[in-house]
C-alpha cells in the first residue's frame, strides 16, 4: 500500500499524515487491503471488485463516494487483456484498489515528475487521465501511416498480406475508439460533479480532457474509414485481376472454338470426304487456323477487348 499528498508535488508519505486530512490523498492499495482503508475512511460503498467480469471504464455516483473502474488497453497489444483496476473518490481524495500495480504506472509516468502551481484534486485526476491516453496521437498518426503504405502497395501490384494488415489494424482501431467513448463518459460523469466533490472552478480541467478525448475519437473514427476505403480499394484491385484474367480465358476459348470445331471436323475419318486425298489439304487447313486465330485477335484489338 502507498500513500501520497497532492501538495506542489505529488509526495508520498505515511498512512497517519495522508489521512490527517491535510491536503488531499492519493492511495494506492491492493483488493486484499480496501477494506482496512474504507473502515477507517468510514465509506459505506459495496464495491465490485471482480474485475475480471467487468472489462469496462466507468464511474458511478454513490451517496458519500464516486467509484468506478479503468479497463485500459495495452498500447503495444491493442488485442491483449486490458489493463483493469478500480477507484474510489470523494473530495478528500481518490484510492486506486489495483492488484497489478496498473495504477502506480500511470502516477510514476507523468505525475510524479510534475509541480502545480495550484494542487487540487482536480488537477491531479486530470494529469492521471492524460497520463492514460499519452502518446495516443503519434501511434494513431502511426496507423495513417501504416495505411498510406498499404493503399500504395495495393496500387503498385503487391498486396501480400494486405487483408491481414487491415483487419488488425481495424481490430486495434475498434479498441482505441471503444476505450475512447469510454473515458469520455467517465470525464462526463466527473464533470457533472453531482456531490459536489469538485471545486466548480475546477471543472474546466475536465472540459480540456472531454476535448481531448474527442479530438483521439473523431481521428480514430477518421482512420477506421480510410481503412474501409482501402479494403474497398483492395477488393477493387482484385476485381479487375479477375475480370482481366476472365477475359484473357474468354478470347482464347473464342479463339479455340473453331479451331476445335476443324480438328472435330475433319477427325471423323469418314471414307468419301475428298480433301483427305487432296495433296493441298493439310496446308490449306492449316492457312484457315492460322487466318481464323489472327483475325480474332485483330478483331478483339480492334473492338478494345484486349
Amino acid at each position: 500500500m502507498r500513500y501520497f499528498l497532492i501538495e506542489q508535488t505529488l509526495r508520498e508519505t505515511d498512512a497517519e499524515e495522508c489521512l490527517s486530512g491535510k491536503a488531499d490523498f492519493v492511495i494506492v492499495c491492493k483488493p486484499e487491503e480496501w477494506p482496512g482503508i474504507q473502515s477507517r475512511l468510514g465509506i459505506e460503498i459495496d464495491l465490485d471488485l471482480d474485475l475480471d467480469e467487468n472489462h469496462v471504464t466507468k464511474a458511478e455516483v454513490n451517496v458519500d463516494a464516486l467509484t468506478g473502474s479503468f479497463a485500459i488497453p495495452d498500447r503495444l497489444a491493442l488485442q491483449d487483456p486490458d489493463h483493469t483496476f478500480s477507484f474510489v473518490l470523494d473530495e478528500r481524495g481518490v484510492i486506486f484498489i489495483d492488484e497489478a500495480d496498473h495504477a502506480m504506472h500511470y502516477i510514476e509516468k507523468g505525475i510524479s515528475r510534475k509541480k502545480w502551481k495550484f494542487p487540487t484534486l482536480e488537477r491531479f485526476l486530470y494529469d492521471f487521465l492524460e497520463g492514460i491516453v499519452d502518446g495516443d496521437l503519434s501511434m494513431l498518426e502511426h496507423y495513417e501511416k501504416r495505411l498510406t503504405e498499404i493503399e500504395e502497395m495495393i496500387m503498385d501490384g503487391n498486396p501480400l498480406n494486405v487483408m491481414e494488415h487491415l483487419n488488425r489494424i481495424r481490430g486495434d482501431l475498434l479498441a482505441l475508439r471503444t476505450h475512447y467513448e469510454q473515458l469520455f463518459d467517465l470525464g462526463q460523469e466527473l464533470n457533472e460533479n453531482e456531490n459536489g466533490f469538485f471545486d466548480p472552478e475546477n471543472l474546466r480541467y475536465f472540459d480540456m480532457f472531454c476535448a481531448r478525448i474527442t479530438r483521439l475519437q473523431d481521428f480514430t473514427t477518421t482512420l477506421r474509414e480510410i481503412s474501409v476505403q482501402v479494403r474497398d480499394l483492395h477488393q477493387t484491385q482484385l476485381s479487375v485481376k479477375q475480370n482481366t484474367i476472365m477475359t484473357i480465358l474468354t478470347v482464347v476459348t473464342v479463339i479455340f472454338t473453331p479451331l476445335t470445331l476443324i480438328a472435330g471436323w475433319y477427325g471423323m475419318n469418314f471414307k468419301y470426304m475428298p480433301e483427305l486425298n487432296w495433296v493441298y489439304s493439310y496446308p490449306v487447313v492449316t492457312g484457315v487456323c492460322i487466318l481464323i486465330a489472327v483475325g480474332s485477335l485483330i478483331y478483339f484489338k480492334l473492338k478494345k477487348w484486349l
